[in-house]
């Protein structure tokens, strides 16, 4: 199977389709999460007690035929939803293929253009950014690649997405940084807008990059995003946001965006629409 940092065309079929769908079926009353059928759990995802997990996979995500590694079940703590639909997608960043898990199912659980932008950003700007050792969050993680790139190229990472998502978000996580990477990524719930000083007190937490791809688009939580980015960033935070332009929102968002950072467009993918913008927070 060809890896790459752009779709299959069967992927890119199936991927127009979705955005459509979700064009048209994001004026619901919830933040941005699953499409399609129900989740068989609260919330669409389950708490695992360590060791549950069988050595054979069971209790794990669908489609995965090899064995997981002891140790990773012991580190699971959220299980997949169960797709029916789960797909195995190749990529190859910082010398290192990548394998994620992904399903149409979910708007969380495919990788949108705004990611495979940044991580080639990333990848191609690491010393600059000098990402070694460097404390990141990614807002709206999805199923992770972008933070396992981060991963891999040394960074510290707190991938956070909505409860629904986050098992197959570890589970992607886990997968490709376990005894790889020098910093094991942590994963966390992150509902925008919400909670958000008690779950991240600024005295604890800092930052030196927040990280967002393909997080604005046609839905009713654009405030609370905006909201989010701003209490994240502390002096010294850069905030790299990637993002697909659909509609006239996202560049309503961007004005809003720049009144509340100094923003740099550092580059822009004409073949996927993508825009990269750097954003320093405004003080005072």
């Amino acid at each position: 199977m060809e890896m790459k940092g752009c779709h299959r065309n069967l992927k890119s079929i199936l991927l127009y389709k979705t955005v459509a769908v979700m064009d048209l079926c994001l004026s619901s009353t919830q933040q941005p999460g699953c499409l399609g059928k129900e989740p068989r759990t609260p919330g669409g995802w389950i708490e695992a007690e360590e060791g549950t997990l069988q050595k054979d996979g069971t209790g794990g995500p669908p489609g995965d035929s090899n064995e997981m590694e002891p140790s990773l079940h012991s580190l699971q703590k959220f299980v997949p939803t169960d797709y029916a639909s789960y797909t195995q997608e190749r990529y190859l960043y910082a010398g290192k293929e990548i394998v994620i898990q992904e399903s149409i199912e979910s708007y969380g659980a495919v990788v949108w253009p705004g990611a495979t932008a940044l991580c080639q950003y990333l990848e191609e700007h690491t010393e600059e950014l000098n990402l070694q050792d460097a404390k990141i969050l990614e807002i709206g993680a999805g199923p992770g690649l972008v933070s396992i790139v981060a991963s891999i190229l040394g960074a510290q990472v707190t991938a956070t997405d909505l409860p629904d998502v986050l098992g197959n978000l570890q589970y992607n996580l886990l997968k490709n940084t376990l005894k790889c990477t020098a910093h094991l990524p942590e994963v966390k719930e992150l509902v925008w807008g919400e909670d958000l000083e008690q779950n991240f007190p600024k005295s604890t937490f800092y930052y030196d990059y927040i990280l967002a791809s393909d997080v604005v688009y046609h839905h009713y939580f654009l405030e609370k995003l905006l909201t989010t980015m701003v209490y994240l960033c502390q002096p010294g935070t850069v905030l790299l946001w990637a993002n697909k332009f659909r509609f006239s929102t996202d560049y309503e968002f961007l004005g809003k965006f720049k009144q509340a950072f100094e923003t740099t467009l550092l580059a822009e993918f004409p073949e996927s629409s993508v825009k990269l913008f750097k954003g320093i927070l405004k003080w005072g």
